[in-house]
C-alpha cells in the first residue's frame, strides 16, 4: 500500500465507523477510480484540437488517455461515425490518490475566486462529477502552448450507492465543498 493510500484508509475509516457506526472496516465506502473526460467539439472542424487535449490530459494524470469516438453521424454538426469528439482516463491505485493529492491542494485552490465545489453533482447512485472550467489550474500544463482554453469533467467513482456516503467520504478525504 502507497504512503497516500495508507494515509486516506487510515482516515476515512476512523471518521465514517464514528460517524455511521460500521461494527467493521469493510464496511466503510472507498473510492474505486477516478475517470476524466474531455469532450473536445472543435474536433471536427481540425483534428489537431483532439491531439492537444490528449497531450495535456496526458501530463495532468500521467496516464495515457483513449480517445472516445462518435456512435452516430450528424450532418448537422459535420459529425461521421467513429471520429474521435474526445478523451477519457480512468485512473487508479497510486495514480488515482496522486492525482487527488495534487487536485486537493495544488489546483482547485488556483482556481480564480474559488468558494469550493457545489454539493449538487451526484448521480443518486454514489458518484460525483465536478466539472473544471480551465485546464490552465494544473501546473503540468504550459500556458504558452495552449491554443484553447478548454474544460473537463472529474468523476468519482465510489463503493457505496448513496449519495450521502459519497459525500462524507468525500468529504472526509478533503475535497473542499461549499459551506
Amino acid at each position: 500500500m502507497t504512503s497516500l493510500k495508507k494515509k486516506y484508509t487510515k482516515l476515512i475509516n476512523t471518521k465514517m465507523m464514528k460517524s455511521r457506526g460500521y461494527t467493521s472496516p469493510m464496511q466503510v465506502p472507498v473510492l474505486e477510480k477516478i475517470v476524466i473526460n474531455a469532450g473536445v467539439g472543435d474536433a471536427t472542424k481540425d483534428a489537431k484540437f483532439i491531439e492537444a487535449a490528449y497531450n495535456e490530459i496526458e501530463a495532468i494524470t500521467g496516464q495515457k488517455p483513449v480517445k472516445t469516438l462518435s456512435k452516430v453521424s450528424i450532418a448537422g454538426f459535420k459529425l461521421r461515425e467513429n471520429q474521435p469528439i474526445g478523451v477519457k482516463v480512468t485512473l487508479r491505485g497510486n495514480k488515482m490518490w496522486n492525482f487527488l493529492e495534487k487536485l486537493i491542494n495544488i489546483s482547485l485552490p488556483r482556481t480564480r475566486d474559488f468558494r469550493g465545489i457545489p454539493k449538487k453533482s451526484f448521480d443518486g447512485h454514489g458518484n460525483f462529477t465536478i466539472g473544471i472550467k480551465e485546464q490552465i489550474i494544473f501546473y503540468e500544463v504550459n500556458f504558452d502552448q495552449i491554443k484553447r482554453t478548454r474544460g473537463f469533467d472529474i468523476t468519482f467513482v465510489t463503493s457505496t450507492d448513496s449519495d450521502d456516503e459519497c459525500f462524507e467520504l468525500l468529504q472526509t478525504i478533503g475535497i473542499p465543498f461549499k459551506k
